[in-house]
């Protein structure tokens, strides 16, 4: 059996993106992460006349997986499978990086 080193452990030390899982503990103390401010500015600007939009990494800030909660007039009179699909294609090169997003669309009642 071979012994133990830190630079055989390292790979079992890292988060999804390759940063360490201290990062991604981090994640408590900070407000936002830049994946959540990067993805929510794509999201402004995709749809702007959203009159709310909330993403948060559920990866615990390591950028792994998101979830989005987004109200706009622009999925009004499409099914939900149409809003998730309009979201999804806002986030596409986004999405490539990720290993899982949950999307959570509405329409503002007035």
């Amino acid at each position: 059996m071979a012994a133990w080193s830190p630079a055989a452990a390292a790979p079992l030390l890292r988060g999804t993106r390759g940063l360490p899982l201290l990062h991604c503990a981090q994640r408590m103390f900070a407000s936002q992460t830049e994946g959540e401010l990067k993805v929510t500015q794509i999201l402004k600007e995709k749809f702007p006349r959203a009159t709310a939009i909330k993403v948060t990494d559920i990866s615990g800030g390591c950028g792994a997986m998101y979830e989005i909660h987004i109200e706009s007039e622009e999925f009004k009179e499409k099914r939900t499978v149409q809003q998730h699909q309009m979201v999804n294609q806002a986030l596409k090169e986004e999405i490539k990086g990720m290993h899982g997003l949950r999307i959570f669309t509405s329409v503002p009642r007035h």
